[in-house]
C-alpha cells in the first residue's frame, strides 16, 4: 500500500512557506511560473501531496522549492548568536534565508544553547518532533565538551554521577551525567536534562569554571565534522534514525 501523504492547496502551501501571498502565487501561476513534474501548473487551488522529494519535483521562477512543512535542520551554532525570535543581536534564525522567517508553522530551536555555546542545534517546523525531543520523558542525551579554567580536581565523574548534585537556588537533585575526561582542562559531560546553563553551573558546582563550551552530539547524531561554523543543512532520513524518530 502506498503512503499516505497530507496536501494543501498549492496557493496556501507557498504563502505558509513564505514565498509571497495568494495573489503573488495566483500571478506566478499564470505566468506558468511554477512547474511540478516539469509541466507547468495551471490552477493555484491545486492541491500539492507534501511528500519528502517534493523540493525535487517542484520549481518556482526556476528554482527547486524550500524544504517543505516537516523539515528538521542541523545547524552547526557558533558563538555569539542567540536561540531567540525576539532577543536584540544575532540570532540563529538570521543564519537561515529570509524567506525563512515567514513560514507558517515557524521554524524553532529544539531547545536552546546560550550565547557564548556553540555546535549542535536541531530547528524544525514539526511540533510533533519538537516535543519528542524536548520532552523529559523522551530522556534524549546531549553531549557537551568544556574546556575549563582551572584542571580537574578528579572527584568530578563521582559526583556528576551520584544523582545527588544540587544547583544553587535549586530544591532537586540533577539526574546523573556521564563525564569522560580527555585531559587535565578539558572533558566530554552526557546530560539528560536541559535545566538553565546547566553544564556551566555543574562545574560551578565543583569549584571550577567553563571558559569555551561546544555540544558534539544530540542522541546518537554527532556534529558532522564538515559542518562549518554558521552553517546547516537538512538532517537525512539515517540521522533521523540515530535521533530516535
Amino acid at each position: 500500500m502506498s503512503k499516505l501523504f497530507d496536501q494543501m492547496r498549492l496557493d496556501r502551501l507557498l504563502a505558509n512557506m513564505g514565498y509571497g501571498s495568494r495573489r503573488d502565487i495566483q500571478q506566478w501561476v499564470k505566468a506558468r511560473a511554477i512547474v511540478l513534474d516539469g509541466a507547468a501548473l495551471s490552477d493555484a487551488d491545486q492541491r500539492i501531496a507534501i511528500t519528502p522529494d517534493l523540493s525535487a519535483r517542484l520549481t518556482i521562477l526556476g528554482h527547486p522549492l524550500d524544504p517543505p512543512p516537516g523539515m528538521i535542520l542541523m545547524l552547526h551554532k557558533p558563538v555569539g548568536v542567540t536561540c531567540s525570535h525576539k532577543e536584540a543581536g544575532p540570532l540563529v534564525y538570521d543564519l537561515l534565508p529570509p524567506r525563512w522567517r515567514a513560514r507558517k508553522p515557524a521554524i524553532s530551536t529544539v531547545g536552546r544553547l546560550d550565547k557564548e555555546t556553540s555546535g549542535l542545534l536541531l530547528l524544525t517546523d514539526d511540533g510533533t518532533v519538537l516535543h519528542r525531543l524536548i520532552s523529559p520523558r523522551g530522556n534524549t542525551s546531549k553531549r557537551y565538551v568544556a574546556t575549563l579554567a582551572r584542571p580537574l580536581r578528579g572527584n568530578e565523574a563521582a559526583v556528576f554521577a551520584s544523582g545527588t548534585l544540587m544547583l544553587e537556588s535549586e530544591d532537586k537533585p540533577l539526574l546523573p551525567a556521564n563525564l569522560e575526561v580527555m585531559g587535565p582542562t578539558e572533558a566530554r559531560l552526557t546530560l539528560t536534562e536541559g535545566r538553565y546553563h546547566q553544564v556551566r553551573r555543574m562545574f560551578a558546582a565543583v569549584g571550577n569554571h567553563v571558559a569555551a563550551l561546544r555540544r558534539d552530539r544530540i542522541a546518537d547524531l554527532d556534529l558532522p565534522p564538515d559542518l562549518g561554523a554558521g552553517t546547516y543543512r537538512l538532517v537525512t532520513s539515517e540521522e533521523m534514525r540515530r535521533l530516535g524518530l
